[in-house]
């Protein structure tokens, strides 16, 4: 199997297993009385399935972009161009007015 399938298999299996830590803490806490209403429910375990899953959807191509980009091989910062100054010249200060009105 090519190293990136593994890459991607592995970062997708992360992502939901993230997911599932996602939505057992928002079943924790009862955040917006969550838990009574999938576990009250008939159809609950559906919607628990479908909590679960659209939010691993989600978790697996964040975790899957951020391996992807940080295969990179040089995480150095290269910079811009500086603006450097000859001896000879000097940086002014100039005045400008705000002629905007207060409110």
């Amino acid at each position: 199997m090519p190293e990136l399938v593994k890459l991607y298999m592995r970062h997708t299996a992360i992502g939901f297993a993230i997911a599932g830590g996602f939505v057992a803490l928002l079943l924790g806490f009862d955040v917006q009385n969550l838990r009574s209403l999938i576990f009250g429910s008939q159809d609950g375990m559906l919607a628990l399935f479908l909590l679960w899953f659209m939010n691993g959807i989600v978790f697996a191509g964040v975790q899957f972009a951020w391996a992807v980009m940080s295969m990179s091989e040089n995480n150095e910062p290269r910079g811009g161009m500086r603006v450097r100054l000859r001896r000879d010249e000097v940086a002014i200060p100039v005045r400008v007015e705000d002629k905007r009105r207060p409110f």
